[in-house]
């Protein structure tokens, strides 16, 4: 995959990517071959990658036409391959709400000096509002591609060809395809200099300075009805995390995914775009603003439309003289088409990942930043349920594909988030986000066969549709681990306990999780 290094990247496909979009900015390497281990160490060699988006038209079984905005993030394996995480949102017609998470392998030839010819695979699940006439199975999707695309710069934009399928499913389509993407670099520290003092002239990993997990109460406006048309002002509770980039002083850019825990809408999700600005009252660590989002929403029977939805409202945030910051945000959300709109209030605890680019300090002749070097990984899952309750009094297993980032707090404590749909079984449209905390012991050598790393992890979030009980929407899960570990690969087995937070003795199910991972370093504070 031959990409220039740059800024990348595409407001609406970070907005898709659920906390998996990158605005990582080209870095080169900081010099310190000096064998001196009080000298900060360096990032390892800077990998190519690429944000893009996607529009594919889709026409369903029942006639009805609608679209799929797509957006992913592909790292290079070599100079013709990439790889990486994706998220499809419908965003046209009625059907606000079918979501998708997955991922997609990318081959890319050369056919001109500003042309290259593309064909990709994607695999996910999800799905969303089901009938006798639309059905999407179990949820597993697979989209494949072939595209033609012209660079402009580190721009480039193409027309292709792809098929949408739910293969256990009868949505299947073939239709033309437009694809808009940037080239990115992926900067990062070796995993293992983990706990080591590190420098670096610009952000590492994703590019993103902070994460902020929050809970909220969406209420309602009179006007609010379900897809039904029936009066719908039932107060929902949501639960989501939120990724934020400041590109100044008090202004940013982010991305947010949500889903609701509380108020019989199990099954709705949101992810959105924002952007904002607050100001200091009278110190820089206590600030008021504001923010504005826009992005996809639906499921749940919560009427969206064609699944496009708008916020806008004030901020308030404290940032501590430790690092982390408490936020208090509120305003007013609405469909752009559909028939839901309310006010909302919500508050978070944001934790740094990254230390922000600045210009203070100069080392080595280069503007720098200084911190201690901790262990991000990223892992497709695949966990199995084999007893899980579903509206029908039927208990049957699933199948499920799921996201996972995972950020070192200390060499033993770590931070976990999950978001994934269930891809085998009957199960079609339920969804899934969690986030939590881990302990892992230190690492055991096998020789010069990698190592091996033992753990447990605790999680809670919000999960709804295809018909799975979930008491609302709140659930959680615990997880003993153990994982092999090579240079940057990561292959770890699992086995545990998911359940429904507010019925445990309605839903619980046991699991095993089997998940392969990519492990790379960032500066933290």
């Amino acid at each position: 995959m031959r990409l220039n290094p740059c800024l990348a990247f595409s407001a609406l496909a970070a907005a898709a990517l659920l906390a998996m979009a990158s605005s990582a900015q080209a870095a080169g390497p900081v010099d310190v071959d000096s064998p001196d281990p009080a000298k900060p160490v360096r990032f390892a060699p800077s990998r190519p990658a690429a944000v893009e988006m996607n529009w594919t038209p889709l026409a369903l079984p029942n006639g009805a036409k609608i679209a799929m905005l797509g957006g992913s993030y592909l790292m290079a394996v070599d100079d013709d391959w990439g790889f990486g995480p994706s998220v499809y949102g419908s965003a046209k017609g009625g059907y606000g709400g079918i979501f998708t998470l997955g991922l997609t392998a990318q081959r890319r030839w050369r056919v001109g000096q500003n042309t290259h010819l593309a064909a990709g695979l994607y695999a996910g699940a999800g799905g969303g509002l089901s009938s006798e006439q639309i059905r999407f199975g179990g949820g597993l999707m697979l989209r494949p591609e072939l595209s033609l695309r012209t660079e402009m710069g580190d721009w480039y934009a193409g027309l292709g060809v792809a098929m949408i399928r739910f293969p256990s499913g009868n949505v299947s389509d073939t239709s033309y395809t437009l694809t808009l993407g940037r080239a990115a670099s992926f900067a990062s520290f070796s995993p293992s200099d983990a706990g080591k003092r590190g420098r670096a002239g610009a952000r590492t990993g994703l590019g993103f300075d902070e994460i902020m997990l929050y809970g909220g109460v969406i209420k309602p406006s009179s006007s609010t009805t379900n897809r039904s048309g029936v009066a719908s002002t039932q107060r929902m509770g949501a639960a989501g995390a939120d990724l934020r980039q400041y590109i100044a002083d008090g202004s940013w850019w982010g991305v947010e995914a949500a889903g609701a825990a509380q108020g019989g809408a199990d099954g709705y999700m949101e992810i959105l775009a924002n952007a904002g600005q607050d100001w200091g009252l009278g110190t820089p660590n206590l600030r008021l603003g504001g923010q504005l989002g826009l992005g996809l929403a639906g499921g749940g029977n919560v009427d969206t439309g064609g699944g496009w939805l708008w916020r806008a409202g004030p901020t308030l945030r404290w940032v501590t003289p430790w690092g982390p910051a408490l936020r208090l945000e509120g305003g007013w959300t609405q469909a752009v088409r559909g028939h839901f709109s309310g006010s909302f209030v919500r508050v978070g605890l944001a934790m740094p990942l990254d230390i922000t680019p600045s210009t203070s300090a100069a080392w080595s002749g280069l503007d720098v930043d200084e911190g201690v070097v901790r262990v991000s990984q990223i892992f497709a899952s695949v966990q199995y349920l084999p007893n899980v309750k579903f509206k029908d009094g039927a208990k049957e297993a699933i199948t499920q594909y799921n996201m996972v980032m995972t950020r070192e707090l200390s060499p033993h404590v770590y931070g976990v988030a999950q978001a994934g749909s269930a891809a085998v079984g009957r199960a079609g449209a339920y969804s899934i986000g969690l986030f939590g905390l881990g302990a892992q012991t230190a690492a055991v050598k096998l020789g010069n066969s990698g190592q091996l790393r033992f753990g447990a992890e605790a999680l809670v979030g919000a999960a709804g549709g295809g018909g799975v009980v979930v008491g609302g929407g709140a659930v959680g899960q615990g997880e003993l681990w153990g994982q092999w570990e090579g240079e940057r690969l990561r292959l770890r087995a699992g086995l545990g306990q998911w359940r429904s937070l507010r019925h445990p003795e309605e839903q619980s199910s046991s699991l095993i999780n089997l998940s392969i991972g990519y492990a790379y370093g960032t500066l933290s504070r």
